[in-house]
């Protein structure tokens, strides 16, 4: 009985390993790739895992981009970066009934794992969804939807994936690759260059352009599994399983470009009228100031006091700046102070650094600002070289 029993704990584990790696083959893993959406969160698209057990029909999807919205101050610990996103898990009809319900494509790529790396994959997953693991904390560029599931597929895999990166792709920088996924949304475009600072204006490697789900599709496309047999493609199918028209990329008439550009105009005009009739309309800069000034601050805010990483070093607070709210406040009283233009000064030559920061390219900043630029030129100049002509009441 006892040399029967050593026998049996031989020969056990080959047992155990031949049982668990033909049930291995019975997964299925599958990247899917969802199409942008039309709001500012689904702009940049998803993506997800699908696990299809074909043993038991059993088809669910984990999914790395959910997060609850009954978090206490949920907008409040969403804008400083203190909300938890999570890994969630669902079935992949109800997982497509959404995507077609919003009218949104998605594209699955079958992955070609080996029975051992289907069973890490697997594990993987199961780990990661325990309450203790699936919680994490969210980070646009670094550690978002598609990142996990890099990061997943790296962990799984090792040595054994090979991105294959394209050497001669174009190099891009992290505001580049926003842009192309924002240019329809013209004011998220205009607010997301105003939030984001200049650590966004560095060439994204390879590597990193998988924040987004396009690129990781791509990657996934290109990449190989090497040393595990003979070499071949992360990717064995390629399949559509929802496909919709293109979306319309008209730009609305009602967008910064216009907006601004029709302010910049107004501004002129009521300049010149300001000259010849020896009138500042302060009335106007109190206005105008104080919209800065508050733009300002919220950049001040978004660098200082949140764990954002892309809000730092937003130079966009050298035409915006909080000071302006100092001096709008200055405008309202009859008896202005004579520092007030000197601030004028300032003011003005931080509008032209602006202009320096962007032509050497220590940051990108969105175009439609360039109206403002010059309105903020325009009337710190006339209020310069006027303020004691047209003022009767300067105090000092």
């Amino acid at each position: 009985m006892t040399a029967y029993l050593k026998k049996l704990l031989l020969i056990y584990p080959f047992i155990y390993s031949v049982i668990f790696f033909a049930q291995a083959q019975d997964y299925q893993i599958s990247l899917l790739t969802c199409d942008p959406g039309d709001e500012l969160y689904s702009a940049f698209g998803h993506s997800a895992i699908r696990v299809f057990d074909r043993s038991n029909g059993q088809d669910l999807v984990f999914n790395y981009g959910t997060f609850d919205f009954n978090v206490p101050f949920f907008y409040v610990k969403f804008t400083q970066r203190t909300l938890d996103y999570m890994l969630s898990l669902t079935t992949y009809d109800r997982f497509l009934v959404e995507y077609n319900y919003n009218q949104r494509g998605v594209r699955e790529q079958v992955l070609d794992l080996s029975p051992n790396q289907i069973n890490k994959m697997v594990e993987f997953l199961q780990i990661n969804y325990l309450p203790a693991n699936r919680f994490y904390r969210y980070d646009f560029f670094y550690d978002n939807c598609a990142t996990r599931i890099r990061d997943a597929m790296e962990e799984v895999l090792g040595d054994q994936l090979d991105w294959n990166e394209d050497l001669l792709a174009e190099e891009k920088t992290f505001r580049n690759l926003i842009d192309e996924y924002v240019y329809r949304l013209a004011w998220a475009d205009f607010g997301i260059d105003l939030a984001l600072g200049s650590v966004i204006d560095i060439d994204a490697k390879e590597r990193e352009k998988q924040f987004l789900p396009d690129y990781m599709e791509a990657a996934f496309g290109r990449a190989m599994i090497v040393g595990d047999g003979p070499t071949r493609p992360l990717v064995k199918e390629n399949n559509v399983v929802m496909e919709f028209p293109e979306r319309s990329s008209e730009l609305d008439l009602f967008n910064p470009y216009a907006l601004w550009w029709l302010f910049a105009i107004i501004s002129m005009v009521l300049t010149y009228i300001g000259f010849k009739r020896k009138k500042l309309f302060k009335g106007f800069d109190i206005a105008f100031f104080s919209v800065l000034g508050l733009l300002g601050l919220l950049i001040v805010l978004l660098w200082f006091f949140t764990f954002h990483s892309q809000t730092k070093y937003n130079w966009n607070i050298l035409w915006a700046f909080p000071g302006h709210l100092i001096l709008a406040v200055a405008l309202l009283k009859n008896n202005t102070k004579a520092w007030v233009k000197k601030y004028f000064l300032f003011a003005m030559i931080m509008a032209n650094v602006t202009l320096v920061f962007w032509i050497f390219g220590w940051q990108s900043f969105h175009p439609s600002i360039i109206p403002l630029l010059l309105v903020i030129l325009l009337r710190t100049n006339f209020l310069y070289y006027n303020f004691e002509k047209f003022n009767v009441k300067i105090a000092t």
